[in-house]
Order: structure tokens, then C-alpha cells, then sequence
């Protein structure tokens, strides 16, 4: 599937076909929630998600070998972008507004580029920098310039501070998977940390399944759990992966702020919800702030 197209083309095509996958992924996890807690949602997505992309593993005839020296890192990488962001992520949904999660996780490519800028060879520079900010500052318009507005109250403020750690959580894993990226192809190292990550969240939610009354839980919301772990983690991981190989950590991690944006385009075509001219302003800083991020 990404071998037949490849290069920085062909990523940001399947990287903006996640944006997608993510921006209704948050409307599909916060349905789900309302009839199964998070640690059982986390664990049967996490299954069918390990399932496949070892179907995919199956049908491309992958064989997986791991160097000794990378087990380390490997298990760092699953504890990071598995079982830590995921938990904080399906928590902190569960505990906050939409509009705060989504403004938070926009912090995502703020912190990729302030950790890459500090801790490797890949700096920004002016005008890359001027782009991360003004995508922010978009995302910040949008979530917050609705009508409701961004609410900091005291009953979700525990959530937003979850959304801020899962970012930078997310950050960090970007950043380790820069380096093992040399050494694995985006495919290899999706599956190997998805089996390690996944294994884990499996266990953590076993005991939250077992109590689950499936009787009490509707066809769609099994449905959004099956979305949300074959196409926002299965699919969208191995998507991640490729992105950084080809684009690099800071321009991979930009395509978050689309998120919001079509967030909105979603909710105005199927639920009729019209945009505020401050989110009008928000969208069109988040698409500037990405192109400007983009300049060499």
C-alpha cells in the first residue's frame, strides 16, 4: 500500500487523508464512550488495531526481525506512543470538552519542534518557527472561538491537563521514531511497537472488559471502536511512520493542526453547525501556519 507511492508527495496525500480519520475519530471516540468506559475501548481497539497491521505483515510477506540493541528503544517507543499517550488520550477525551482536547493536542507540533530544535540535528528555522506558532494560534481561534468559547472550568481542567502531557508524550515519540525510521521501514516499526504497546493495553483493560455489559452497549458504538482502532491507530500509525521517514518530525507533526479545521468542515456539512468568524480567522492561520512550516 505505501510502497507502490513513496517520497514527500505521496506522504502528506496519506497524511492528510489522516487528518481526516482523526478529526471525525473524535466524534466517534466520545459516542463510544457513553456506553463503554475507556479502559475497555482502549484495549478492544488496541486488538483489532495489532490485528491489522499484522494482516497487512500477512499479505505484503514482511518478515520481522528486530536488532538486540534496539530492544530498548523499541519498548521505550510502545510505552510512549502506546501505552502512555493512548491512556492519557482516551482519559482526557472522556474528562474534557472537545473543543479543549482538540486545542491541546494542537500542541503536538509546538512541542516536536521546540524537542527537535533542543535535542537533535533537525533546528527550525525563523520561518519555520513564525509557522508553528501561527498554526497554534489558529488551532487556539478555533476551538476557542465558537460560541460555547474555550472552557477552562474546574470539572474539565483535569482533562485539559491530561490533553497537554498526551501531547507532549506524542512529541517525544515522534522524536525516538526519527532515529529507529534509519533502520526500519515504517511498516515494521509500526507492528513491532503496535504488538509491544498494544499487548499492554490489552492487559490494562481485561478487567474493565469482563465487567462490561455488552448486552447494554449499541451496534454503532462497537462500530466506533472498531473505527477508531483499525483506522485512527492501525492506519494512522503506519501513515505516522511514513510521514516522519519522508517529511521529517516538525512537518509530520504540522498535519495535527488540520485536524480542527476539518473538524469544523465535518460538523457544518453533516450536523448543520456554522463556523464563528473567529474560527473563520483560526482556519485560515492553521493552513498558513502549515505552509510556512513547509518552507526549506
Amino acid at each position: 500500500m505505501l510502497k507502490n507511492l513513496s517520497g514527500k508527495s505521496a506522504a502528506e496525500l496519506y497524511l492528510l487523508f489522516i487528518v481526516f480519520v482523526w478529526a471525525s475519530n473524535f466524534s466517534v471516540v466520545k459516542y463510544s464512550l457513553e456506553e463503554i468506559d475507556p479502559f475497555s475501548f482502549n484495549a478492544i481497539r488496541f486488538f483489532l488495531a495489532t490485528l491489522f497491521m499484522w494482516v497487512v505483515v500477512y499479505i505484503k510477506r514482511l518478515k520481522i526481525t528486530v536488532r538486540k540493541k534496539d530492544y530498548g528503544k523499541l519498548f521505550l517507543l510502545a510505552i510512549l506512543g502506546n501505552l502512555l499517550y493512548q491512556m492519557l488520550f482516551i482519559i482526557g477525551v472522556d474528562r474534557t470538552f472537545a473543543s479543549n482536547a482538540a486545542v491541546m493536542l494542537g500542541l503536538i507540533p509546538v512541542w516536536v519542534a521546540l524537542l527537535s530544535h533542543l535535542f537533535t540535528p533537525e533546528k527550525m528555522h525563523r520561518i519555520q518557527a513564525i509557522g508553528v506558532l501561527l498554526a497554534f494560534a489558529g488551532v487556539a481561534l478555533i476551538s476557542g472561538g465558537g460560541e460555547e468559547g474555550f472552557s477552562l472550568q474546574a470539572e474539565t481542567l483535569i482533562g485539559d491537563l491530561i490533553i497537554v502531557v498526551a501531547a507532549l508524550v506524542f512529541a517525544a515519540y515522534t522524536l525516538l521514531s526519527r532515529s529507529l525510521l534509519e533502520e526500519y521501514s515504517p511498516l515494521t516499526l509500526s507492528v513491532i511497537v503496535m504488538t509491544i504497546g498494544g499487548s499492554m493495553l490489552i492487559l490494562v483493560g481485561i478487567p474493565s472488559i469482563i465487567r462490561l455489559d455488552f448486552s447494554a452497549v449499541s451496534t454503532l458504538s462497537l462500530a466506533g471502536v472498531a473505527y477508531s482502532g483499525i483506522f485512527s491507530i492501525g492506519l494512522a500509525y503506519l501513515i505516522w511512520n511514513f510521514g516522519i521517514k519522508n517529511t521529517g518530525t516538525v512537518r509530520t507533526a504540522m498535519y495535527q493542526n488540520l485536524v480542527p479545521v476539518l473538524g469544523i468542515a465535518i460538523g457544518f456539512i453533516f450536523l448543520g453547525e456554522k463556523l464563528q468568524y473567529l474560527q473563520y480567522i483560526g482556519s485560515l492561520l492553521t493552513i498558513g501556519g502549515i505552509m510556512l512550516s513547509r518552507h526549506t
